[in-house]
């Protein structure tokens, strides 16, 4: 969808090559904390999950995180689930938003909005005048997906915190279900930076959870 008027934001669409200084990864407690300049996407998504996480558990999947993590690449949109509300709460979140100079690129009633997510859909928000880049909002729908919100990492920043699904779910999901070549290279690039904590057993784990949602 592409609002009238409505523009990328190209400085954050292309995410410069990002110098990692410093990178800790502890699995115990899962916790990397990562010593970087923030690019204008990181701030983008620190400004969002601030407003999200006072009205909803949250954990951001998918593309971003490799990139979070020192992939370059180009993006439009960060993926990120939300822990299934009720219209009320989603009311005061979605006045926040608003309140925060954020749109919805996919309807403008509330209700509609609302009634994107629980049918299943993802919506779409953006800074107000803006397409891109944005964050895809949407409802886990099945048990993979709700199994998310505890199997999580958080990414510690100077300047704020993430919370990202584990990177053996990165892996497996990346690897095993969505499979495009920028899915299969961001696996690739998660599983070189840290093939020595990996959990592997997990990760085939995974595999075969997600090879068994077609059979049912």
């Amino acid at each position: 969808m592409n609002p009238d008027g409505a523009e990328p934001d190209d400085d954050n669409l292309f995410i410069p090559r990002l110098t990692i200084q410093s990178m800790e990864y502890s699995p115990d407690k899962r916790e990397i904390i990562l010593g970087r300049k923030l690019s204008n996407l990181d701030k983008f998504v620190l400004e969002f999950i601030n407003v999200l996480e006072k009205h909803t558990d949250y954990v951001v999947i998918s593309g971003y995180v490799s990139i979070l993590l020192g992939r370059t690449r180009a993006t439009e949109d960060v993926d990120v689930f939300i822990e299934k509300i009720s219209s009320e709460r989603f009311s005061k979140l979605y006045d926040e938003l608003k309140n925060a100079g954020y749109w919805c690129l996919n309807a403008e009633k509330e209700s509609e909005i609302f009634s994107y997510l629980c049918g299943g859909l993802a919506v779409r928000f953006a800074r107000k005048g803006k397409v891109a880049p944005n964050f895809e909002v949407k409802f886990p729908k099945i048990d993979l997906d709700k199994e998310t919100f505890k199997d999580f990492i958080m990414v510690s920043l100077k300047e704020g915190k993430i919370k990202i699904s584990s990177l053996e779910r990165q892996i497996a999901f990346k690897r095993y279900l969505l499979k495009s070549e920028k899915d299969m290279e961001d696996a690739l690039h998660i599983e070189e930076l840290f093939k020595d904590q990996l959990d592997y057993e997990k990760i085939n784990n995974l595999k075969e959870a997600i090879e068994n949602i077609g059979k049912r």
